[in-house]
């Protein structure tokens, strides 16, 4: 084994990991990265690309719970579980039953307001420091509802966002064709979220990241963590063929968080979503800004060179296959407002870290500071990464 001593080891370098690497750098602190896959790769990667700081409403709302059985029925439905993961899943699933109940729905949405507050500014920063901000878009996030019926239900996340001071707009919908002619008439309405973010290249922001991180003076060491446990000074970590003692640990590492943190004497209720997209390569976009159908729970991105189609929810573990059922599921919804697209030029499927309550773990952990959790940031990872990187710098500084 290659013994490996340092001031601060983070587990995981995917976007919120290599955000903390890079700020605790720019505290002086001496810094290791330990990550299995390229950096940055995985959900980081995978995703709609929306810095989203309109994103306060959790997955789990009294609207999900009441249509619960109906939305796992329909083959239509933007949430899907694996039946056989179905004796595992109940712990979290009872647990984001009771988190979807209004009080709870209302409460966890005023905390993720909290975090995501400032995140287009933040991330326009960060970009900045990375080199990355030619690859930011401020055209806003677009969401469609098709009719008037489905607009009017969702008022209430609409005076929810109001009261969390989230900037939105109401289109009707000739005003949102004026926007993106290129959509199909609809008779129902859209919501402008004005101050969002899209990243053009989320895999380019990706390695300009992991190529700051390194610059900056960060260790990656390329192994996988098998093994961590507190000794008298420090944190030892096992990663064949390395073995790592630090005198303090930050867990990042996405929906593989749960285990670590477990191993270390803080059960965490984190479970994992499967996340998928598809890309058509194409040179004149169809849309000039990260558009949502509500009703199917997916998002078009427009991304350099291509039309990225992500979103959909499957809940299911780490082990399943991908589910090539969700990917048609894609492919049909998209041409439900662009039949010319052909067949997707690729495809891709990845794991999120999920929590009942839709709130990220960003805290020290039950037995001390020496160890962070960072973890369980969902739909809004990617959003939330210069904002974890600050709260745990802060912690870490007390």
């Amino acid at each position: 084994m290659k013994t490996i001593s340092t001031d601060i080891a983070v587990v995981g370098g995917g976007v919120i990991g290599l955000a903390i690497a890079l700020r605790l750098r720019a505290d002086g602190r001496d810094v290791i990265v330990i990550e299995p896959n390229e950096p940055g790769s995985g959900a980081s990667y995978g995703n709609a690309g929306t810095i989203a700081n309109y994103a306060i409403i959790p997955v789990g709302t009294p609207s999900v719970l009441r249509n619960f059985l109906s939305l796992l029925l329909d083959p239509n439905s933007p949430l899907a579980i694996r039946t056989s993961a179905l004796p595992t899943l109940f712990p979290w699933l009872a647990r984001f039953a009771y988190e979807s109940l209004p009080h709870r729905y209302r409460d966890n949405a005023r905390r993720i307001a909290e975090l995501v507050s400032d995140a287009s500014s933040a991330w326009t920063e960060f970009a900045a420091e990375i080199g990355a901000s030619q690859l930011l878009s401020a055209k806003g996030c677009l969401y469609l509802y098709d009719t008037r019926k489905a607009f009017l239900a969702a008022g209430a996340d609409i005076d929810l966002r109001r009261s969390h001071g989230v900037s939105q707009e109401f289109l009707s919908a000739s005003e949102v064709l004026k926007l993106e002619p290129a959509l199909p008439r609809f008779e129902g309405g859209g919501l402008l979220f004005p101050e969002a973010i899209n990243l053009s290249d989320p895999g380019e922001v990706m390695r300009r990241l992991s190529s700051a991180v390194k610059r900056a003076g960060t260790e990656f060491v390329q192994a996988s963590v098998t093994g961590i446990a507190r000794e008298q000074k420090g944190v030892r970590i096992v990663a064949s063929p390395y073995d790592i003692h630090a005198r303090a640990v930050v867990i990042a590492a996405g929906a593989r968080s749960r285990k670590l943190a477990a191993e270390l004497g803080d059960p965490v209720p984190l479970d994992t979503e499967r996340g998928y997209h598809i890309e058509f390569d194409m040179s004149d976009l169809p849309i000039g800004r990260p558009v949502c159908p509500t009703a199917r729970g997916f998002y078009f991105c427009p991304m350099r060179g291509r039309l990225r189609v992500a979103g959909l929810v499957e809940l299911g573990g780490l082990a399943a296959p991908e589910n090539p059922r969700l990917l048609q599921a894609l492919s049909s919804n998209a041409r439900r407002y662009f039949p010319e697209l052909g067949e997707p030029s690729r495809k891709w499927s990845g794991f999120r870290p999920s929590m009942p309550d839709s709130v990220p773990v960003i805290r020290p952990s039950k037995g001390g500071k020496d160890v962070i959790l960072a973890f369980g940031h969902g739909h809004i990872g990617l959003t939330l990464a210069p904002r974890t990187a600050r709260l745990v710098s802060a912690m870490l500084a007390a």
